[in-house]
């Protein structure tokens, strides 16, 4: 009986949901995090009429056939990359891109990650890191006797040390952007990696045309709606215990079928 596996394909599909959704929820609090989306697809079909064929019976044509299901799968998982809100935290090295545009990060194996997470520090050597130690690229250095730092919504970063009125630049930090924000690939640590889906990334300055803008001193909350994903999990939540029923049913009618068979 093909309703049995039909069901549960659809059970697994709403599992998968749930984790996903599951996921958002444990990263409402997470800086500058994307809240996913499960996508699902119909399986192949089976075939028993098909449509335009001629009847057998009167040799008219057929308007619809007939074509049996095998159940759903999950397409894809989906980044939504809208903006999320941002919180002022009053933080020199908190930053909040306005807009398009991920930091760059060098990893310890000298490969390129990229966040939307700026709530960064300065390491032992005055260098901008994240908060897991990886370098903010193109790489800034403060001086040692450093007092003040002002970051510019173009990404200019300059410095005031003791004994000087004057701020003076000592870097600037730039943005990637994408063509496929979605074909980024998610390595936790709030990174996430360049790959064939993404296209490569082109580097420019905050406020360029297709770049956003740096906020000094403002973090990006994570865009989940918390209102939304509990209602998207009852939904899930609900299909799944039908899913279930169908699979209850299916037995029933099977035990049916073998009782009349004694």
């Amino acid at each position: 009986m093909q309703s049995l596996s039909i069901a549960a394909t659809g059970m697994l599909a709403q599992q998968r949901n749930v984790e996903v959704i599951s996921n958002n929820i444990a990263n409402l609090n997470t800086v500058g995090y994307k809240r996913q989306r499960a996508e699902f697809q119909d399986l192949l079909y089976q075939t028993i009429e098909r449509a335009g064929a001629l009847s057998s019976a009167t040799g008219t044509t057929v308007p619809n056939g007939i074509q049996i299901g095998a159940g759903v799968k999950t397409g894809s998982v989906y980044r939504i990359t809208e903006q999320g809100a941002v919180t002022s935290t009053g933080n020199d090295f908190d930053l909040a891109v306005s807009g398009r545009g991920y930091f760059r990060v060098e990893l310890p194996d000298g490969r390129e990650a990229y966040t939307r997470a700026g709530n960064f520090a300065v390491s032992s050597d005055g260098r901008v890191v994240t908060e897991d130690g990886y370098e903010v690229l193109p790489g800034v250095t403060l001086p040692e006797d450093v007092v003040d730092v002002s970051i510019s919504k173009d990404g200019v970063v300059e410095a005031r040390v003791a004994g000087d009125q004057n701020l003076r630049e000592i870097g600037r930090l730039d943005l990637a952007v994408f063509f496929n924000e979605s074909g980024l690939e998610a390595i936790g640590d709030n990174l996430l990696l360049e790959t064939s889906a993404s296209g490569e990334p082109v580097i420019g300055n905050p406020g360029d045309p297709g770049f956003g803008q740096l906020l000094q001193g403002y973090l990006e909350n994570a865009n989940v709606d918390p209102v939304q994903e509990i209602t998207t999990l009852i939904a899930a939540q609900r299909a799944y215990e039908m899913n279930a029923r169908v699979i209850e049913t299916s037995d029933q009618m099977l035990q049916t079928n073998a009782n009349l068979r004694r």
